[in-house]
């Protein structure tokens, strides 16, 4: 693999998304080169495509209707208004969505529930669900039997057996090198891989991600195992609430334990984020205002991606699942068209459809969203201290968690607290 020639920091701020229909905002403010790896890393297949894998199927004719009926029609789903921008032309995925990150309007979609294999991008949903967990200061001391069952061929950022690692070098390497070693150790922290995937699947039932079916925490091919763009994009936007999960997403280098001695890390190597829209590489420009998310490639899922990206206070995200082109970085140049296409298209299209609100975010028994008071009343937003995530032994792009206040959001009486974070720029 070439070494990037682009910069390796995040070219724009994250307005971090709110989970939530219909939302009214009423108050704003505030909010890691790779070594020599085997032919495993992370923005390679897995394997080569077999010819099945290959053959082109169309998408059902009725699939879920989950976020408006408009979605569950195959094809392209847009509502052009007036001077809107015809969408482009040279998009060859199975399926693609974008969407307002922050009101979650559908802008243009096709295919969106096509229940298709994730790849990678599936890691969004592990790291959602687990991130809560485990405080990144924890360590772990791994055993031969955290890393079994890892699928041939597959993406690895270097767990080394008998290593102590940090659960913030293990998240990482799950966001920059997409290590299914580092998924598989975070798992046997979690009492395992089938208690994992059980989590995962319950987060996703709430999440209202009806197209998923977790068979493999770290998105390797599995028979039966499927997601859809909607559903990717809701765990993106889900995954998008936490600090944590926009610091490892917006990580463009970091160093990574490489030895160590009675458990103490004495040398540490450079990994980079597989995320070309957010590193760029030859032939590829970083795209301007990305901030994340996740890309997979696997043998039966070609190439996938989830995109962040902010321009003029905008935040649009895009979801990209195996474009049929010979084009270099396919995934990554459909996604940019398609961003671009959005941040165009604002406030010029009518909605197709809208991502839902997670059932937690309803009252139990109520059927409406709860209330933040017994009135259910929003009360004023409550100044928080600044914090400044950790951004020990990694670059690219420094963390400021400046959370002054927050944005209250108001859905059915149901309050959210958006958070915005601020890349800044690198540490010479």
């Amino acid at each position: 693999m070439k070494k990037s020639t682009q910069p390796t920091r995040a070219t724009g701020p994250l307005r971090a998304t709110l989970l939530t229909t219909s939302a009214v905002l009423l108050t704003a403010s505030a909010l890691s080169l790779t070594p020599a790896l085997p032919a495993s890393a992370a923005d390679q297949p897995d394997k080569e495509p077999s010819k099945s894998a290959t053959k082109k199927a169309g998408p059902p004719a009725n699939m879920s209707k989950i976020g408006g009926p408009q979605l569950g029609k195959p094809g392209t789903q847009v509502n052009l208004g007036a001077g809107a921008p015809v969408l482009p032309k040279d998009l060859t995925a199975k399926s693609w969505i974008v969407t307002d990150a922050e009101s979650g309007d559908v802008l243009a979609s096709h295919n969106a529930h096509w229940q298709l294999p994730p790849a990678s991008t599936l890691k969004m949903l592990f790291a959602d669900t687990l991130l809560p967990k485990f405080p990144k200061t924890t360590t772990h001391k791994v055993v031969p039997s955290d890393l079994a069952g890892m699928g041939a061929g597959s993406s690895l950022v270097g767990v080394k057996e008998n290593f102590t690692y940090t659960v913030h070098d293990l998240w990482l390497g799950v966001f920059l090198r997409s290590g299914n070693d580092a998924v598989h150790v975070l798992s046997a922290m979690n009492h395992g891989v089938p208690q994992t995937v059980k989590d995962m699947q319950a987060h996703a039932q709430d999440l209202q991600a009806m197209d998923t079916n977790v068979v493999s925490p770290d998105g390797y091919d599995a028979p039966g195992q499927h997601s859809s763009a909607y559903d990717l994009t809701l765990f993106a936007r889900s995954g998008l609430q936490k600090a944590d999960f926009r610091e490892y997403a917006s990580t463009a280098t970091a160093k990574f334990p490489e030895s160590q001695k009675k458990g103490k890390t004495t040398s540490r190597f450079e990994i980079q984020n597989t995320n070309r829209l957010l590193t760029g590489d030859v032939g590829l420009d970083a795209y301007k205002g990305i901030a994340g998310v996740k890309n997979g490639n696997t043998t039966n899922a070609g190439a996938t991606f989830t995109g962040v990206a902010e321009r003029n206070k905008k935040v649009l995200l895009v979801t990209v699942m195996n474009p049929d082109s010979k084009e270099s970085h396919a995934v990554y140049k459909e996604t940019a068209r398609l961003l671009d296409w959005g941040f165009q298209a604002d406030g010029k299209v009518t909605p197709v459809g809208t991502l839902v609100p997670p059932k937690s975010a309803k009252s139990p028994g109520s059927g409406t969203a709860g209330s933040a008071s017994p009135q259910g009343e929003a009360g004023p937003a409550k100044p928080a201290a600044h914090a400044t995530a950790s951004t020990d032994n990694s670059s690219g792009v420094g963390i400021a968690l400046a959370i002054t206040g927050g944005v209250l959001v108001v859905l059915a009486g149901g309050v959210f607290l958006v958070r915005k974070k601020w890349p800044l720029r690198a540490k010479s």
